[in-house]
């Protein structure tokens, strides 16, 4: 759910942020604003893959998500508050939140749902791992769903500093969450 609720407000209200946030004293225009908002993506896949990685060596996928997870809350106030002062800041701190957001969503949507599904207390049940994907999956939708409508309602009400607590929030949540 929160994994999903931090990925998706990035991927639908990134854009109109950097349209709406000075850069280097200057704003740019929309097209500008969605190019650059690509690389929240690129680091993405960097995080997932590293990701992966990590979760693939150690056998702790659940401990990797909630690392990157819990990493990602330092780096979400970094980029809030100073991703305007420089161009290459903004770039470096937008990818480095995308390593750390999509990572953690790459995990629990493939690995962690893989562990879980398959948990001895579903007694060898082979179905259930599709059945416990698709849960994970649909609560994250729920998620997916949520974090953009309430980006609209907060941004309105308290800006984007409203916005980012959300954010914060929402990753200390989803690291706590996967916490055994």
């Amino acid at each position: 759910f929160f994994s999903k609720l931090i990925a998706y407000t990035f991927l639908y209200w990134l854009p109109y942020y950097i349209k709406s946030t000075p850069i280097e004293g200057r704003l740019l225009s929309a097209k500008q604003a969605g190019d650059l908002s690509t690389l929240f993506d690129v680091g993405g896949v960097a995080g997932g893959i590293m990701a992966g990685h990590l979760s693939d060596k150690s056998g702790a996928s659940a401990l990797v998500a909630t690392s990157f997870t819990m990493v990602s809350v330092p780096f979400l106030y970094m980029y809030r508050y100073y991703g305007s002062v420089s161009f290459v800041v903004n770039v470096v701190l937008m990818m480095i939140c995308g390593f750390c957001v999509n990572g953690p969503y790459a995990l629990i949507t493939t690995a962690v749902s893989a562990d879980l599904g398959t948990h001895e207390s579903l007694a060898g049940n082979a179905k259930a791992l599709a059945t416990v994907t698709a849960i994970i999956d649909g609560m994250g939708s729920i998620g997916a769903a949520v974090g953009p409508m309430l980006t609209g309602y907060i941004s309105e009400k308290g800006g984007f500093d409203g916005v980012f607590l959300m954010l914060y929030i929402a990753a200390m949540m989803a690291g706590l969450l996967l916490v055994r």
